[in-house]
C-alpha cells in the first residue's frame, strides 16, 4: 500500500490524496494505466502492470485495439489487487502545442474518471500520466492533472468515484506533484 503524503476532503465528501507507491500493488477498484494510442504494455509503467496483472491485460487490450489521445478505455486487472485498469492516453510532449497537450491530458484523466463512474467504482489510483517516455515535464503535468480531478470532482459531487488517489513512485514526481498540491489548488495543509 502506498504512503500518503497529502489528503484532503472536499465538503461533497470524496476524498483527494498524494502518495507514493507502487501502483500495480495499491488497493484501489480502478488503477489508471498511462497507455499508448496502440494499448501495447511493453515497457514503463504500462509494462509494469502488464507483468503484475498478468496476459489477461495485454489480450483484452489487444481486443478493444486503439484508443485516441485524450480518452481511456477499460479491461480487467487480471492478478492485481484493483477491479480494472483504466488505460488513459496523454499527449506525447512534443507532438502538440502546449495549450492542446494540457487539453489532451486533462481529456485523458477525466475520461478515466469518467469509466470508474460508469462502473460503479469508488476508489481509483492516477499515474502521472504522460511524465515518463512521453516527456511532459513534470511539474505541469502534476498542476494539469490535479486541476483536472479537482474539476471533474466539483462537476460530478455525487457520483463515484469518491476516492481519487495519486499515486507516485519517484521523487521528483513526488516533489512535483507535492509543489502543485501546495501552491495552486487550496489544498495547502495546515
Amino acid at each position: 500500500m502506498s504512503d500518503i503524503i497529502r489528503e484532503r476532503t472536499l465538503a461533497t465528501g470524496q476524498t483527494i490524496s498524494l502518495r507514493r507507491g507502487d501502483l500495480t500493488v495499491e488497493d484501489a477498484d480502478a488503477i489508471v494505466n498511462a497507455a499508448n494510442t496502440m494499448l501495447q504494455h511493453g515497457g514503463g509503467l504500462a509494462g509494469a502492470i502488464s507483468r503484475a496483472g498478468g496476459p489477461e491485460i495485454q489480450r483484452e487490450s489487444n481486443r478493444i485495439g486503439f484508443t485516441d489521445t485524450g480518452t481511456a478505455a477499460a479491461t480487467g486487472a487480471g492478478n492485481l489487487p484493483a477491479k480494472c485498469v483504466i488505460h488513459a492516453v496523454g499527449p506525447v510532449w512534443n507532438d502538440y502545442d502546449e495549450e492542446e497537450a494540457d487539453r489532451l491530458l486533462a481529456s485523458a484523466v477525466q475520461s478515466a474518471l469518467e469509466i470508474a463512474s460508469a462502473r460503479k467504482l469508488d476508489s481509483i489510483a492516477i499515474p502521472a500520466i504522460s511524465s515518463g517516455i512521453y516527456g511532459f515535464p513534470k511539474d505541469r503535468c502534476a498542476v494539469v492533472l490535479l486541476k483536472a480531478v479537482l474539476e471533474y470532482l466539483v462537476e460530478n459531487p455525487e457520483t463515484p468515484p469518491h476516492d481519487i488517489r495519486f499515486v507516485v513512485l519517484d521523487t521528483p514526481t513526488v516533489k512535483a506533484f507535492e509543489r502543485a498540491w501546495d501552491e495552486g489548488f487550496g489544498y495547502q495543509d495546515d
